[in-house]
């Protein structure tokens, strides 16, 4: 495969970099381009892919996450995590349409859009992941990524054991993800 050669990968156009180090030593082709950011503000996540050139199992992920689009999103945007309960105003739910509205910080698991019926008890699970970049919960940077939870941290003091799934796009921080089942181990 030439360096500068494009393929698409998983919907994604991606173009080819010359193989790292780290990677000639191992069964992986060299990463892609990184993806559009899920976000254009407000903190969203950038992803890069590689493949496994080898019949067997690769040893390592074949997809690394950054951080993005972290500027301030003006203030008429609204909530992200709203803005997808909302997305489902247009759809019946138990034979009516209802207004939706987020429900925060929901400690069984964050990353599911779990959405309220506005002027009943109704709360449902609109959807088991939210888009990326929503914040976990409502005072905290930590946000989801493909329906797991990235810690933030702003010194290199925290860790867990999924660390190698994230790189973090921004100097001084750490972006840790892990799945949100983990955790309670």
């Amino acid at each position: 495969m030439s360096d500068n050669s494009s393929r698409l990968s998983l919907g994604v156009q991606s173009s080819r970099t010359a193989r790292s180090e780290e990677d000639r030593d191992t069964l992986w082709d060299a990463w892609g381009s990184w993806s559009e950011c899920s976000r254009t503000c407000g903190g969203g996540a950038s992803y890069s892919l590689r493949r496994c050139l080898s019949s067997k199992t690769c040893e390592g992920q074949n997809i690394k996450y950054r951080t993005c689009s972290n500027v301030d999103c003006p203030p008429d945007t609204g909530d992200f995590r709203a803005q997808q309960c909302s997305a489902h105003a247009d759809v019946r739910y138990q034979g009516q349409y209802h207004e939706w509205l987020p429900v925060y910080n929901d400690l069984d698991n964050p990353c599911a859009l779990k959405c309220k019926a506005k002027g009943s008890g109704l709360l449902v699970e609109l959807a088991p992941k939210v888009l990326d970049g929503t914040r976990c919960y409502t005072e905290s940077l930590d946000m989801c990524i493909s329906g797991h939870i990235c810690f933030f941290e702003f010194n290199n003091s925290y860790q867990t054991g999924h660390a190698p799934l994230c790189v973090c796009g921004l100097p001084q921080m750490r972006m840790n993800c892990c799945c949100w089942e983990t955790l309670e181990e």
